[in-house]
C-alpha cells in the first residue's frame, strides 16, 4: 500500500512518486487507481491500487540491497555470452522488466563487459544506458546521496572490480 507522496519503482520505467490515488469508473466498475509521475521523465502511470503487486509496483531498496547490488555488480565469473545480439537483447529486456534491482544490474554489467569485448549493436547501447539510469536514480535515492556519486562509484566497480 502506498500513499500520496511515496517514491516507488515501476518496472522498466523506474523510480516515480505517487500524486493522487484516485476512484475512476471504468466498464461500470469503480477501481482505485496509483496516479504516478516517473521521475526521469515525467510520464504519468495509472496503477490500479489492487494489482500494484502483480504490476511490480515496490518500495526503493535499502541499504542492504544496494550493498547487494554492487556485490552483482563486481562478479566477474560470469560464462561468456556466444548469443546472437537479438536473443540477448530479448533477455536482457525481459530482466529490465522485471524491475528487480538484481536483473537490472546483472544486465548493465553484463553489457559493460561485453562493450569491452566487442562493438555493442544500437539497442544493446541504449539498453545498457536504460540499465545504467535505472539503477542510478534508485540507488541515489536508497543511499540519500546524488546520482553523479553513484555513477562515480558504478565506474569504478566495474572498470576495476574495486569497491566503492
Amino acid at each position: 500500500m502506498f500513499n500520496i507522496g511515496d517514491l516507488a519503482v515501476y518496472p522498466a520505467h523506474g523510480v516515480g512518486v505517487i500524486e493522487r490515488i484516485e476512484r475512476q469508473e471504468i466498464s461500470g466498475c469503480k477501481q482505485d487507481f496509483y496516479i504516478m509521475r516517473i521521475l526521469d521523465n515525467g510520464m504519468i502511470i495509472m496503477i490500479p491500487t489492487g494489482n500494484a503487486d502483480h504490476v511490480g509496483l515496490r518500495d526503493i531498496i535499502d541499504q542492504g540491497e544496494v550493498n547487494k547490488v554492487y556485490s552483482i555488480l563486481r562478479k566477474r565469473d560470469i560464462p561468456s555470452d556466444n548469443q546472437t545480439w537479438n536473443r540477448r537483447y530479448r533477455e536482457y529486456m525481459d530482466k529490465i522488466k522485471t524491475g528487480s534491482p538484481y536483473e537490472v544490474a546483472e544486465v548493465y554489467r553484463d553489457l559493460w563487459m561485453l562493450k569491452s569485448e566487442k562493438e555493442l549493436s544500437f539497442g544493446e547501447r541504449k539498453m545498457l544506458d536504460t540499465a545504467r539510469s535505472l539503477l542510478l536514480r534508485e540507488l541515489s535515492l536508497a543511499r540519500n546521496c546524488q546520482q553523479e556519486e553513484v555513477a562515480r562509484d558504478l565506474d569504478v566497480i566495474l572498470d576495476n572490480g574495486k569497491a566503492a
